[in-house]
């Protein structure tokens, strides 16, 4: 009755990079925080051949603002992991996911009046 079949364009067994448990926790823990402070409202996460993308937005209908990218390609030389702002410039690349994340995490810190 049903029938399947794969999806045009691709092949169904070539392997694509998504992000892992831990470093979806470390993402989504940040992104819990900047929704609570009221900065972003939306995210999007999309598995490709050669990198992981998670990407935010302010507003759904909008380019996002930024995009945290794993690449494995570059583990051994950049470093896997890097922030790309809306203007397409590496904001922070690194090997490990927490320090890179840290370039957002500063945009948290506001004064108290």
């Amino acid at each position: 009755m049903n029938s399947y079949s794969a999806f045009p364009g691709g092949a169904a067994g070539q392997p694509v990079v998504s992000f892992h448990r831990t470093e979806l926790s470390v993402i989504l823990s940040l992104y819990g925080r900047m929704v609570a402070a009221g900065e972003w409202r939306d995210y999007g996460i999309s598995s490709l051949r050669d990198a992981a993308v998670f990407s935010v937005f302010r507003r759904t209908a909008e380019n996002p603002l930024y995009r945290i990218e794993k690449r494995p390609k570059l583990r051994a030389r950049q470093g896997e992991y890097a922030v790309i702002g809306m203007d397409g410039q590496v904001l922070k690349r690194g090997h490990d996911l927490k320090t890179v994340l840290r370039v957002l995490e500063r945009k948290l810190i506001r004064t108290v009046e």
